[in-house]
Formats: structure tokens, C-alpha cells, sequence
């Protein structure tokens, strides 16, 4: 049974990553918590409390699953290609919440929420990082050709991904998406794998 803050933040959450954190009023939050001001800062200490509890809890039933999917992949190749699988399906996974809250957070919060936005930022980070972490091993097992540069290389396969949902929301259409992890998977096969 989920207590009062947990029922808050998975009301709250959708409603953050699709309206931002300047566009979320207080009645926005009382409205769809059926809660009053007292009751909903009673559980929080304010509004930017709220907002980072739903990002976090965004992240979570959004970027988090894939992680549990890449740990399960043995090389490097596989796991590439998993998380190429995986964003497959983000278009969908992500529009029931709004959107991808790496990139709404990032760009709602750059101005007006300092902490909120060193959140996306560090979400982000942890990507690519874990990105050039996986290039690396591949180099290193020697599955993937030793001339990539892993940092850059996860640098790009991001861009790519965080650029194409961005697309493919604003055209309301996941073509975009598909079509760049279709060209990512040809990379991977064609210009890593050794």
C-alpha cells in the first residue's frame, strides 16, 4: 500500500514532465492529487522538492528499465544493440508521461531551476558515461575495432537518440526515432563491430 507521498509523486510526476516546472501550477498539483496546499506541502518542503521527486520517479519508469536490460546483455555488441531495441519502444513509453524527462528537465529547468536542472544533467551524464563504459569494454574484449574513440562515439550515439525523440515528439511521429536507431545499428555492425 503507497503512502501519501507516494501517492503525490505518481499523480505529480506526469504532470511536471509535460507542463515544466514553471508551467505546473499549485492547482495544477491540488487538482489532480485531490489534496489541498496544506496537505500536499505537509509531505513536501515545496514546489522544487516536488519537482525533483518527479523526475526521479520519471527517470525511473522511463530510463531506469534499460538498465536492467543492458546488465543482462554478455558483450559489448549485444548491449548496443539492446539499447538501440530499447528506445524502440521510448517513443510510446515516454508519451504516456509526457515525454522524455531527460530532455523536457534539461531544457525547462536550465533557467529556473538550478538543482532541478543538474539532475537531467547528471541523468544525462550517467548515459554517456555508461555509454563509452560499454565502447570501452568492447575495445578492450575486442569486439569492437580499437581505433573508436569510446567517449565521442557515446557522445554521438546520444546526441543522435536525444535528437530524434526530440523530432519525433515535435513532429508527433516515431519515424524519426526509428530511422536514426536503424542508422546507429548500421554503425554498430558496419564501422565498431570487429
Amino acid at each position: 500500500m503507497e503512502n501519501t507521498s507516494e501517492y503525490i509523486i505518481k499523480k505529480i510526476a506526469p504532470i511536471f514532465n509535460k507542463q515544466g516546472f514553471i508551467g505546473t501550477s499549485l492547482s495544477d498539483l491540488t487538482k489532480v492529487t485531490n489534496l489541498t496546499k496544506g496537505a500536499l506541502y505537509c509531505n513536501f518542503a515545496n514546489k522544487e522538492e516536488l519537482a525533483l521527486k518527479s523526475f526521479q520517479l520519471n527517470i525511473k519508469k522511463t530510463i531506469t528499465p534499460l538498465y536492467s536490460i543492458l546488465r543482462r546483455e554478455k558483450n559489448s555488441i549485444n548491449k548496443l544493440l539492446a539499447l538501440t531495441n530499447y528506445y524502440r519502444t521510448y517513443y510510446e513509453l515516454a508519451k504516456e508521461r509526457g515525454g522524455c524527462p531527460v530532455l523536457n528537465v534539461g531544457i525547462d529547468a536550465k533557467h529556473n531551476n538550478i538543482a532541478l536542472y543538474d539532475e537531467a544533467k547528471k541523468e544525462s551524464n550517467k548515459l554517456v558515461l555508461g555509454l563509452s563504459m560499454i565502447i570501452q569494454n568492447g575495445i578492450d574484449n575486442k569486439e569492437i575495432i580499437k581505433s573508436i574513440d569510446a567517449i565521442i562515439y557515446a557522445m554521438n550515439i546520444y546526441a543522435m537518440i536525444e535528437g530524434a525523440i526530440f523530432m519525433s515528439f515535435m513532429q508527433e511521429n516515431s519515424d524519426f526515432l526509428n530511422n536514426i536507431l536503424n542508422h546507429i545499428d548500421l554503425e554498430i555492425i558496419n564501422k565498431m563491430k570487429v
